[in-house]
């Protein structure tokens, strides 16, 4: 159904290099790639993430109460996920834990322009 998801971006190159290290480790690279836009994922393959200055020419923005989600595989990959974030100047939201008692495993991070994401498995 959902074939990407787009963040909002004040500094591409920035918000580039954030997210190749996030989706190496995902093991995916760039799909597509633009003057003011990048893609990364597999054409035909899960739901990608692409990084974007808005069209408007008006300055990014975070969405109140809006998340992407990284579907990891495993605990480990969550835990290096969200390492990987904070390097890469995210900043903490949550660290990789448990949430609840329903096998939920989830890190919470910020990308360098405040959008909230997080990695996650569903044990």
């Amino acid at each position: 159904m959902i074939g990407y998801v787009t963040v909002g971006t004040n500094d591409l190159a920035r918000a580039a290099t954030f997210y190749d290290a996030i989706a190496a480790e995902m093991g995916v690279g760039r799909m597509m790639e633009f003057e003011n836009f990048i893609a990364w994922g597999t054409p035909g393959g899960a739901p990608g993430i692409a990084a974007t200055r808005p069209f408007d020419g008006n300055p990014a923005s975070i969405g109140n109460g809006v998340m992407v989600a990284f579907e990891a595989k495993d605990q480990a990959q969550v835990d290096r996920i969200h390492a990987i974030a904070l390097a890469n100047g995210g900043s903490c939201e949550g660290p990789p834990g448990p949430r609840g008692d329903s096998g939920f495993y989830a890190g919470y991070f910020r990308d360098p322009d405040g959008n909230k994401l997080n990695a996650f498995i569903m044990a």
